[in-house]
């Protein structure tokens, strides 16, 4: 009898004001794209459906996303961080998603391969917690299984999920990926990431 295949679901979090960066970080070209549809397209990849969470330049981000197989949400409290996003994301997803990838809108490095690598290493054990390892640490993007989304609707402040990563470190299977040391922050990172593509 086969086993039936687990539902992924991918929540892009991209609700932040990008304070740091001076401008709205999520629209900066990358090779003739958006950042955001940049990592939303790698996300979507590795996933069976992908959400993004939009909150501070909602109304600049949304037209970005018209033609990309995603659906959008609004967190309208997303001036207390990361966690209220996490939590609008969590409460939107239906009975038949079975985990949950959460990703970051300013992780730009990250590849369609890397998504898919996290989600293959989740898909042979579902129960567990699936996270890109980097600088010696679990963070995300993470895949947490349905079980712990009850403790991710109880996040709050700008913490993201790590307090839940931390609190079930033996159930993670850590998936190295450089890639996500990445964030594209200030001006002087995109810098950085430009000078490295062109060397």
């Amino acid at each position: 009898m086969p086993v039936p295949r687990t539902e992924l679901h991918a929540l892009v979090l991209a609700a932040g004001a990008a304070r740091r960066f001076g401008a709205v970080k999520q629209l900066v070209d990358l090779d003739g794209e958006p950042l955001l549809l940049r990592v939303v397209r790698r996300a979507a990849a590795a996933a069976d459906r992908t959400w993004v969470i939009l909150g501070a330049h909602a109304d600049e981000l949304t037209p970005i996303l018209t033609h990309a197989p995603v659906a959008v949400r609004i967190n309208s409290q997303w001036s207390e961080g990361l966690a209220a996003s996490i939590r609008t994301g969590i409460e939107h997803l239906p009975p038949s998603c079975d985990g949950v990838m959460l990703v970051l809108a300013d992780q730009a490095l990250i590849s369609t391969e890397d998504f898919s690598r996290l989600a293959a290493s989740w898909r042979d054990a579902p129960q567990s917690i699936a996270a890109a390892q980097y600088r010696d640490r679990n963070g995300a993007p993470a895949i947490f299984p349905r079980r712990l989304f009850a403790e991710l609707r109880r996040l709050t402040g700008d913490v993201g999920a790590r307090t839940v990563l931390e609190h079930h470190a033996g159930e993670v299977r850590p998936v190295p990926m450089p890639s996500a040391a990445f964030d594209l922050d200030t001006p002087a990172d995109l810098a950085v990431m430009v000078d490295s593509a062109t060397h």
